[in-house]
């Protein structure tokens, strides 16, 4: 390729173009930077100096200068609503979703943004119906699983489960709560005066389905369902079917059966085979000690070979499992049980009096017998299914905290 001299000329023509260019595009920028109110220099002092209640004020001011700032309006909302300020998060958010000149894309994220207020506010009907309007939109994710926390939230199971079906739909995820929705629908019909046997078991089977469609299906899922058969056999007066399904539970959620020991224990006596029992929990207890599992064993161990072989298995078994909780029950039980003292040597601890000893170790145990929330650390006496703190499912130890340590 032959260069040509003349070719030179186009270098300073290129470069006056270029400054040409970078003038208009300073100029243009110097004008627009007129056209910006005061207000707005201000707000962003005040946040860089740290003031954010000043800098709202002055972009307030900014937003009533320029409607059609949309973008000032999506920040300010969300500042109201990280704040807590959720009346002025809504209005900002409603003067968006009122102009009929705003584009679809920005309308779909001030119902968006707006569906948020309402949420956090607890308007959940108004919530509810603004997530519903997202439908096929680009937010149709967020807002699915903003429907199941809201039908969650109003115990709306029904609801909740058709729309964990759809969020598993659009996700392509597992969905662990929904053996717990039909579990929920079946306590409902179990909790009623007098029981719903037939739509309890209806429900029941709808949740066995979810078991058995899923291979992956978590222990304590199949532990609740266990425990509502075993429950449902019961209030329908069939002992056999109740101890058949707690005893499968054993097996398939073995770190569960503390929360079933007491009914085991109920239906064993009832047949006067407490022997059986005591065989049966020795075992399960060897491979997965628990409080409520020490608790029976120790009762049954009393009333099958008496107090001294209970205390034998006690020694033992604290000494394996240090907890004062354990103690405490086991001193209840001789104090509620024994018909004479315990001598000396089998006496725990000596010759303390055991309703002190009960007393002393009762100021310490309280903060111990509890079930914490694994996700939260939410506490409660009782065992939940979903934490009423943080809403998680499964979160919950079938242990207590002093097991934990």
């Amino acid at each position: 390729m032959n260069f040509e001299s003349w070719w030179l000329i186009f270098l300073p023509l290129l470069f006056g173009l270029g400054w040409v260019a970078a003038r208009i595009d300073f100029r243009q920028m110097l004008r627009e930077s007129r056209d910006l109110p005061d207000s707005y220099f201000k707000g962003l002092n005040f946040l860089l100096n740290e003031q954010p209640d000043r800098a709202i004020d002055a972009f307030v001011e900014v937003a009533k200068l320029d409607p059609e700032t949309t973008e000032l309006h999506f920040a300010l909302g969300s500042l109201f609503r990280r704040r807590g300020e959720m009346e002025r998060a809504i209005r900002v958010h409603q003067s968006l979703l009122s102009r009929a000149d705003l584009p679809a894309r920005e309308r779909e994220h001030a119902l968006h943004e707006i569906a948020q207020d309402y949420l956090k506010a607890g308007m959940l009907d108004r919530a509810e119906m603004a997530y519903v309007e997202l439908k096929n939109t680009r937010y149709q994710e967020p807002a699915a699983r903003a429907l199941v926390r809201i039908y969650e939230s109003e115990h709306d199971w029904a609801k909740a489960i058709e729309a964990v079906r759809k969020l598993g739909r659009l996700t392509q995820e597992s969905v662990p709560q929904l053996v717990h929705y039909h579990c929920e629908i079946t306590q409902s019909f179990l909790d009623q005066r007098p029981p719903d046997i037939a739509s309890a078991r209806a429900a029941l089977d709808e949740a066995c389905a979810v078991i058995g469609a899923d291979d992956k299906a978590s222990a304590a899922s199949r532990a609740r369902v266990l425990m509502l058969e075993a429950q449902l056999a019961r209030t329908a007066g069939d002992a056999a079917l109740e101890r058949r399904r707690l005893l499968v539970l054993l097996d398939e959620a073995p770190d569960y059966a503390g929360l079933v020991a007491a009914d085991l224990r109920r239906n064993f006596e009832a047949t006067q085979e407490s022997d059986v029992l005591l065989e049966c929990l020795a075992s399960h207890y060897a491979a997965h000690p628990s409080l409520d599992l020490f608790d029976v064993l120790f009762g049954l161990t009393w009333g099958q070979q008496g107090q001294q072989a209970a205390w034998a298995f006690a020694q033992q078994a604290l000494t394996e499992h240090p907890s004062l909780l354990g103690l405490e029950r086991a001193l209840a039980t001789q104090l509620k049980c024994a018909s004479a003292p315990l001598s000396q040597e089998a006496a725990p601890l000596g010759l303390i009096a055991l309703p002190l000893m009960q007393k002393l170790i009762g100021r310490h145990t309280p903060r111990f017998d509890r079930y914490s929330c694994r996700a939260c650390g939410f506490q409660a006496r009782v065992h939940y299914w979903q934490c009423p703190g943080c809403h998680g499912w499964e979160t919950y130890s079938a242990k207590r905290l002093e097991e934990q340590i």
